[in-house]
């Protein structure tokens, strides 16, 4: 297989393409510009087209299946080169706004969730992507490509920028090397400039790798997948808690470099009759002092097999209620996608159950 051209960084092309302008010149054409050919280069002298041509490809996947919801969202199926599959989803934020005279005000806002690894590790117990196990960590342009993929199928031009979840298939920190560079290749100003205060890594709770996440000072966001405020619960939830307990990660968040205009995200995956009641609102809170974060709580989007339910909205409301009034900044994340293959996982394992 030829490897991507989205797999290097600024610096990297640099060295493999001297003089050092030019490797400006192909993150231009690339993330800028959307190319689909490096014969449409037209400033880069004919022999180094050539080269590129018959030594490297641009994109190292293809959509293969997307599905598009009624609130806007468009959940993806790339094909990788290996013929392995993983998802992404591109959520409509906000959309445009327009004047009485038909004028532009306001661009559409949108996230990209990706995915980092084909499969997964972790086995969480109401995550569908375990179940087909981990196959491989995707690279840094496996990753990088599901963002131009998804913003030229959606001809969002490439000064707008979307804002990025590392929160699909896959544990980021499993890949934090690829992880990194992708971090790096999406802020370049010559490519998609999508600044690391944009990039949020969502991970679920390898405490050991969020501390060494945090001495790389890339800026990004952190969310934690915490989802429980017992290690019994959570260790039922996500067995991976054995190794890595709340304590411990607790102990990493507080660590980690936080821009003093950004809190910790903590996601609260909310199951009915598991962990919806006040009692665990009394303890989360408890587990959270002394951190700035912000709790966001997630209905469980329910998937054919599981024994999971949704909550009662009722119940979600009164935990956000309660958490408001001992000053916890909480928000229900609004569902998206229920009318598609939305939850992780979902779409691939349709794909693989036809083939």
């Amino acid at each position: 297989m030829k490897p991507s051209i989205l797999d290097y960084t600024q610096n990297e092309l640099e060295t493999m393409f001297p003089p050092k302008f030019r490797a400006k010149q192909i993150f231009n054409w690339v993330y800028q510009h959307h190319i689909d050919s490096f014969s449409q280069m037209e400033n880069i002298p004919k022999k180094l087209r050539e080269e590129l041509e018959n030594d490297y490809i641009i994109s190292p996947l293809k959509i293969l299946q997307k599905q598009r919801s009624s609130d806007g969202s468009i959940k993806y199926l790339f094909e990788l080169q290996d013929g392995h599959t993983v998802e992404a989803v591109l959520l409509k934020m906000k959309d445009a706004e327009y004047d009485e005279h038909g004028e532009l005000l306001h661009h559409a806002k949108f996230t990209v969730c990706v995915s980092s690894q084909v499969g997964c590790k972790v086995g969480c117990a109401f995550c569908l992507t375990a179940k087909g196990g981990f196959i491989r960590n995707l690279s840094a342009g496996e990753i990088v490509g599901q963002v131009l993929e998804i913003k030229k199928d959606n001809d969002i031009a490439s000064n707008r920028r979307v804002n990025i979840v590392y929160m699909g298939m896959g544990e980021p920190l499993d890949n934090l090397e690829n992880l990194a560079k992708a971090i790096r290749i999406f802020a370049n100003e010559n490519g998609l400039s999508i600044s690391p205060k944009r990039q949020t890594v969502s991970t679920s709770g390898i405490s050991t790798k969020i501390e060494k996440l945090g001495k790389m000072e890339l800026g990004v966001q952190l969310a934690i997948s915490l989802h429980a405020v017992d290690d019994a619960l959570r260790e039922e939830l996500i067995p991976m808690n054995k190794a890595y307990n709340i304590a411990s990660i607790i102990r990493a968040v507080k660590a980690f470099p936080v821009n003093t205009r950004k809190r910790v995200m903590f996601e609260y995956l909310v199951i009915k009759d598991v962990n919806d009641d006040i009692a665990s609102a009394k303890k989360l809170i408890r587990l959270l002092e002394g951190i700035k974060s912000k709790v966001n709580l997630i209905y469980f989007n329910p998937y054919p097999g599981t024994h999971f339910e949704r909550p009662e909205p009722e119940r979600m409301k009164k935990f956000q209620e309660y958490l408001l009034s001992k000053g916890v900044l909480c928000t229900i994340r609004e569902s998206k996608g229920l009318d598609i293959s939305a939850a992780c996982g979902q779409l691939r394992e349709q794909e693989l159950s036809t083939t």
